[in-house]
């Protein structure tokens, strides 16, 4: 390496000294050809100099995917972000299958999977992000927070550009006396740290109510019947049973508050702003309660529904039935298998896998009886990535694989989950109790639960029986 730094420093000299002394401009365009080698093997960045420590051979040029300095290409531009999603993942497989084939613990093999599976993860995630802008641009939405800068500010600052006079003691300081010389940029939009939002209200049947709550009746349809002859009596037969379920509304508020001058001084719609972040707020709530409430003040959650769960004898029909993943710790492509074949035929039109991101780390390594891997990525802008076939639905708040646990549901959430809405959410601006303070007292009223557990499966970490 240090012989190969010094001829790279002779090397950069000479091409100094030739163009500055050589009257040949052809000459010296040759000598830079003939150096070029040298100048690019001490350019080159210091992972392609690595040795591969399992091989003991040169490492290739890594992916762009997989690298440390993270995503190059434009997160806005799917067919780019596909494209590395598509790379990333294919050198995922290679890798993986090169650590299934060795059959040995190899630390720097791990290593370098699990390297390249959050790379993999990261582009999903960001194809998942442009999906869900898609959908919402596509719903009509748009951008938020932005407003036209100063007119009168804008005014001066074009007045001087054009006409070009200058007073003496000018500062930047003060708009008056030169500031308008140096106008400041800055974004008039409010940047939020992430709230994971869950999309069960999404994918789920929901309602608005008028009343105080909804009562829903179920029949279990157990009528009985016979064949008799044409003269034998005739017995009383079972007529079948009915259930009800109660879907009654909790109630989420927030109360924040804004100084008044801050309100009537600000660049930025404040109370549009408060009243986006008091709804994400909610759906993030809402989302939680959804999956795992337990209905004290709140909705009840699908989980809460399962075999075996807090509310298993709930519903009249029973609970959401559980399909082992096949092993006490792990998944299984088995599993995965059982569990799609579970569900009615009469449901698979519109089933789903609802499941954590991090539990999908361990799918992308399940393999069918032809050893093709069962997880692909998206193939195009606005389509999800699949298991089996089947669309995954991140749900934030699902439970990680381990032991005993619910990793994943499986089947169609419109059929299976109701959400019960009372019509709007309320806004009480009060200027009065805490003066100078305007509070922003923001309520919304929220039910939900199992409507049908038959056309739902949860798929539990565990070995068969």
């Amino acid at each position: 390496m240090r012989t190969l730094a010094f001829a790279a420093l002779f090397a950069a000299a000479a091409i100094a000294c030739v163009y500055a002394f050589s009257p040949d401009v052809a000459l010296a365009s040759h000598f830079v050809r003939l150096t070029a080698p040298i100048m690019a093997c001490v350019m080159l960045p210091a992972s392609t100099m690595k040795t591969d420590l399992v091989a003991g051979t040169a490492l290739r040029p890594v992916p762009r995917a997989v690298t440390s300095m993270g995503v190059r290409a434009d997160v806005n531009d799917p067919k780019k972000m596909l494209a590395e999603l598509h790379s990333a993942f294919e050198a995922f497989k290679a890798e993986n299958d090169k650590a299934l084939k060795a059959k040995v613990d190899d630390v720097v093999m791990t290593e370098k999977i699990g390297r390249i599976d959050a790379a993999v993860d990261g582009f999903q995630k960001i194809i998942d992000d442009l999906n869900a802008k898609i959908a919402a641009q596509a719903a009509g939405g748009g951008v938020i927070g932005d407003i036209p800068p100063d007119p009168e500010y804008l005014a001066a600052f074009k007045a001087h550009m054009r006409k070009g006079t200058v007073e003496a003691a000018l500062t930047k300081g003060t708009d008056a006396d030169g500031g308008y010389l140096a106008p400041v940029e800055w974004d008039r939009s409010i940047t939020g740290k992430l709230k994971q939002v869950s999309p069960i209200r999404a994918n789920a049947r929901v309602i608005s109510i008028t009343a105080a709550g909804f009562k829903k009746l179920f029949t279990d349809r157990s009528i009985a019947s016979g064949w008799v002859g044409e003269t034998a009596a005739r017995p009383e037969t079972a007529g079948p049973g009915f259930g009800q379920l109660d879907f009654t509304p909790g109630e989420i508020y927030a109360n924040p508050a804004i100084s008044q001058q801050l309100l009537d001084d600000a660049a930025i719609d404040l109370e549009q702003w408060l009243a986006d972040e008091v709804d994400t707020e909610f759906a993030r709530q809402e989302g939680i309660a959804f999956l795992s409430g337990n209905g004290v003040n709140k909705p009840f959650g699908i989980l809460t529904y399962v075999a075996g769960a807090a509310n298993a004898a709930k519903h009249p029909w029973g609970a959401i039935p559980v399909v082992n993943s096949g092993a006490a710790a792990l998944l299984t492509a088995d599993g995965f298998i059982d569990l799609f074949y579970s569900l009615p035929s009469e449901y698979r039109a519109n089933a789903k896998l609802y499941t954590a991101r991090g539990s999908q780390a361990a799918m992308r390594k399940l393999k069918d009886g032809q050893n093709n891997y069962l997880w692909q990525p998206s193939y195009a802008a606005g389509q999800p990535a699949t298991l089996g076939g089947e669309t995954i639905v991140d749900i934030p708040d699902m439970p990680a694989v381990a032991a005993g646990a619910i990793a994943a549901l499986y089947g169609d959430m419109g059929s299976s989950f109701l959400v019960v809405d009372r019509v709007g959410i309320r806004v009480l601006r009060d200027p009065y109790t805490n003066k100078p303070y305007v509070h922003f007292y923001t309520t919304k009223r929220v039910g939900g639960g199992l409507f049908n557990p038959e056309p739902m499966r949860a798929l539990k970490v565990a070995a068969n029986s």
